[in-house]
């Protein structure tokens, strides 16, 4: 690029900035912290930040590193990178830290025992392979959900806690035997050549203590680095760009700690707050202009936030001078708060003003959303649920996805026994105990004991030869990877498997749905195949596994969107509602112990008020059944919102309801007590630790709903388990 082109570029890029925007954008040399308040641009500066470093020649694309928090949002960087300067970017290093650093690993899995082709396991991939371990060590499925083990472990790996360190700090019967499993799980999954999702991000750090040279090697590979949604790093990730820019200290980190809504996932407030203590030389901008909300919006959502005693001062402020107030809307119960919510984009719609696509309903959990699907569905709106039944989470995908991984890595034992009978070949669980017990013997993967059939003594004749078939099966299409594009080859294979005439014999409503989304995947797998140059089976595979429920969201689709709040972080909508703002639901009853919950819990109030642009709803209902109980009280974040900024509706069954107290006849379900322990930290969940006045302290192992009041299995520590019901047990949270 010549000089020209150069002061042209620069030219262009900085006069479309507002000033505190460019001031970060050329600040180039040493660590810059921004904090980029909701809707002030912080993409827009990343970006144009990328290329004023490109185009000023402090860097060459592949010198720079650029971590985000989804992969839409690496690819939306990396499209706006380009139309910024003529300079081509297939060098820069764009993506997600899991993506970035597997792509890494793999350059240098060798050096850490693995094969460049290892698996990334999944949570279900994940819980598969303890429930294995507790099988193999009698430990009981049941009483120990591998649900509960996989949170313990992966919240271990997050604290870089090795399972020496974890079982020195076990304090509970559950700790005991996540410690006695914990050592064997890491063993099985180099033993099967896989990672899972923490792996990602520690290995990297034992690579660089291992290798020091390797270290350096990436230090000057990646002479400025870039780091969005600085606020919600663990310390894992912390750590590991510290390794990084701990040369040249080009370090760029943008975030906003009023948005610092992950904690239940080991994210770390700490490190946007300490930025400028580990770096001395730090500059600091500001980014408090919003260029989303109206005024009303923004004031309301700061009248909250600012409660919160962990934060940096700063206030968002807008140029736009109308918009409507925010209205906070009482209603009776959730199935009146449905009614509202429909009536409330029934009418907007008809209007003319507003597309289905431009509403968004945020709730704290997802129970929450069964009563707002009915009242959508009643009135014929289309709908879109952001986090339910993930499409590679399907049976019929998760098959088929095991025999391409398989084929990129035999010694994945997970994914082999997941197709060794599928689709049926006549081989039962006596057959595959029989091989297991071989592998273990010769200390060696279930695919290389498959290969040996012949020495593994009682199989009839039969089995040996179905099983023979099955390894060349796998091998005949190992001979084909490279040689032929992964669609060829997974379309080939989805054949001679059977699996659509399988299917199709079936012949039932579900079974064309599952044939469907197979076509789904095997379109998938075409459509990487032509867009990614080098496309390899590897590749996608990867891609695949790292895939999250916002890579998946339409924002084109003209249908209401519908997701928890913590989902909603870096999107936006015309009008939003936030349902459920009761103290109990939102905040959690469990945030009401620890003041540093609370404030999470009140920064994600404020994530999802930002969230709208035009018009946003508070809703609360005054009669939710929980726990057993009916009552409900309103939020006490409601009652810290400057009052300026709302105007209060009550609902048409709530004034009836105070006119006439004798008719109230409340006939709604009981929505489901908990909510999944592995989301967003709700009130009672599998691995809490209680005190009951007669037990004593214990453990809570399962949460069931039912119609009498929430049940609860808990282990006692002196007592062995017992089920409780809530509210009866009076349990105190420790």
């Amino acid at each position: 690029m010549n000089k020209a082109t150069d002061s042209k570029t620069l030219a262009w890029i900085l006069n479309d900035l507002n000033d505190e925007q460019r001031k970060a954008v050329i600040h180039l040399d040493g660590p810059l912290l921004i904090l980029a308040g909701a809707g002030s641009g912080k993409t827009r500066v990343l970006t144009y930040r990328i290329a004023h470093i490109i185009a000023s020649g402090k860097a060459e694309p592949g010198q720079i590193l650029a971590m985000t928090f989804t992969n839409k949002a690496a690819g939306e960087m990396r499209e706006r990178v380009h139309q910024l300067t003529p300079e081509s970017v297939s060098t820069m290093w764009v993506g997600t830290f899991h993506s970035l650093f597997a792509r890494l690993l793999r350059r240098e899995a060798e050096r850490l025992g693995y094969s460049s082709s290892f698996t990334i396991y999944d949570s279900d991939d994940q819980q598969t392979l303890i429930k294995l371990i507790q099988q193999d060590m009698q430990v009981s499925t049941q009483q120990y959900p591998p649900k509960l083990i996989a949170y313990s472990i992966s919240r271990a790996k997050n604290a870089l806690m090795s399972p020496a360190d974890f079982q020195k700090s076990a304090q509970s019967p559950v700790d005991e035997i996540v410690a006695r499993i914990f050592p064997e799980y890491n063993r099985r999954l180099r033993q099967n050549n896989a990672m899972d999702f923490d792996d990602l991000l520690i290995k990297p750090l034992e690579l660089f203590q291992l290798y020091p040279l390797i270290k350096e090697y990436y230090q000057d590979r990646f002479r400025f680095i870039l780091v969005d949604e600085y606020q919600d790093t663990n310390r894992a990730q912390y750590l590991v760009l510290k390794e990084l820019a701990d040369k040249y200290k080009n370090i760029c980190v943008v975030g906003d700690d009023d948005q610092s809504i992950y904690r239940w996932r080991g994210a770390e407030l700490r490190n946007i707050l300490e930025f400028e203590r580990d770096y001395s030389n730090c500059a600091k901008y500001r980014l408090e202009q919003n260029y989303r909300s109206t005024p009303a919006i923004l004031g309301l959502a700061h009248s909250v936030v600012i409660n919160n005693t962990q934060r940096h001062a700063k206030k968002l402020w807008t140029a736009k001078k109308d918009g409507e107030l925010v209205t906070l809307l009482s209603v009776y119960d959730a199935h009146e708060e449905a009614r509202v919510i429909v009536d409330k984009i029934s009418s907007e719609f008809r209007s003319g003003d507003r597309r289905f696509g431009d509403f968004a309903i945020l709730y704290r959990i997802n129970a929450q959303s069964r009563v707002l699907e009915e009242g959508l569905r009643l009135e014929g709106i289309p709908y879109i649920i952001v986090g339910g039944i993930k499409f590679y989470e399907r049976k019929e995908i998760k098959d088929v996805l095991a025999y391409l991984r398989v084929l990129v890595n035999p010694a994945d034992n997970v994914s082999l026994k997941r197709i060794i009978n599928y689709p049926t070949r006549g081989l039962g669980d006596s057959t595959l105990q029989k091989v297991e017990k071989f592998a273990r013997e010769k200390q060696q993967s279930l695919f290389i004991s498959l290969e040996m059939v012949h020495e593994i003594s009682g199989l009839p004749t039969k089995t040996v030869e179905r099983l023979r078939n099955f390894v060349e099966l796998i091998k005949r299409y190992r001979q084909l990877i490279g040689a032929v594009s992964p669609y060829e080859l997974a379309s080939t294979l989805v054949d001679e498997l059977g699996i659509f005439r399988e299917f199709k014999q079936e012949g039932t409503i579900d079974s064309a749905s599952r044939s469907e989304n197979v076509r789904e995947l095997l379109d998938a797998v075409h459509e990487f195949s032509l867009t990614h140059q080098d496309a390899s089976l590897d590749s996608y595979l990867q891609q695949v596994s790292l895939v999250t429920d916002i890579d998946h969201w339409d924002d084109r689709a003209n249908a209401v969107t519908l997701m928890t709040l913590h989902a909603a972080k870096g999107l936006e909508f015309a009008v939003v509602f936030i349902t459920g703002l009761e103290d109990g639901l939102f905040p959690l009853s469990r945030s009401l112990e620890n003041p540093h919950d609370l404030e999470e819990e009140r920064r994600l109030f404020y994530v999802g008020a930002t969230r709208a642009k035009d018009k946003l709803y508070l809703l609360w209902a005054k009669n939710r059944k929980r726990f057993g109980e009916t009552r409900s009280y309103k939020s006490r974040f409601l009652k810290e919102i400057d009052l300026q900024f709302v105007e209060s509706q009550e609902s048409y069954r709530l004034q009836r309801a105070h006119l006439d107290q004798t008719k109230i006849n409340w006939s709604g379900e009981e929505m489901p007590a908990y909510e999944d322990f592995s989301q967003e930290y709700p009130d009672f969940t599998p691995g809490l630790r209680v005190r009951h006045e007669k037990f004593g302290k214990g453990t809570i192992l399962k949460v069931e709903a039912s119609t009498g009041g929430t049940k609860l299995v808990v282990l006692f520590d002196h007592g062995g388990p017992k089920r409780l019901v809530l509210p009866y047990a009076k349990l105190e949270i420790l």
